[in-house]
């Protein structure tokens, strides 16, 4: 891993993508002691409008908290995606819901798609838990901390009645990614 690394989660207001970002930042501090920060913002529409969730890990101290060159960036809706595909670094990342973002956003950047919203409806059953099946697949296109310390984050997060249903999408996200890659 870089010494610094910056991921961006954005879609909607009301997604849970701050939600991961918080999940993705304890992994990588609570879980592996690795430094981390995590920031968020959201239109003034707190549901519905474009909202991201930054987080920056790093092997050492991080001294300016907002992502600047972001390596890997997640976009569940286009309007993400037209908002926040912006400055990922060449080389860089971005994860699309194939279903929501149908304008690639060009740029010296990899393309990952993959149907996050549908995957948690139809594979898992409740659509709400798509910001972890979005988790799972970040974590394992970018590997900036290690499988079983996402999901030990993940259920760390979740009321208990709640742990096999976020456990089983953080997993699927995981390997359905995988299989896309691979």
């Amino acid at each position: 891993m870089a010494e610094r690394y910056e991921i961006r989660f954005s879609g909607a207001g009301g997604q849970g993508l701050i939600t991961a970002g918080i999940i993705l930042a304890e992994a990588a501090s609570i879980v592996e002691g690795k430094s981390a920060v995590q920031s968020q913002s959201y239109g003034p529409e707190a549901r519905g409008g474009a909202s991201k969730s930054e987080v920056i890990i790093s092997d050492g101290p991080i001294d300016y908290p907002k992502a600047t060159v972001v390596d890997a960036c997640l976009a569940m809706t286009q309007e993400a995606a037209d908002k926040y595909a912006n400055g990922i670094k060449p080389g860089g990342l971005l994860l699309l819901d194939s279903d929501f973002v149908k304008n690639e956003p060009k740029g010296d950047f990899k393309i990952v798609k993959m149907p996050i919203m549908r995957t948690a409806k139809e594979d898992i059953g409740r659509e709400i838990v798509a910001n972890v099946v979005a988790l799972g697949a970040m974590i394992a296109l970018t590997d900036v901390v290690a499988r079983e310390s996402g999901e030990k984050a993940v259920l760390a997060k979740v009321p208990e009645a709640f742990l096999e249903l976020n456990k089983k999408a953080y997993n699927l996200g995981f390997e359905k990614v995988k299989a896309l890659i691979n």
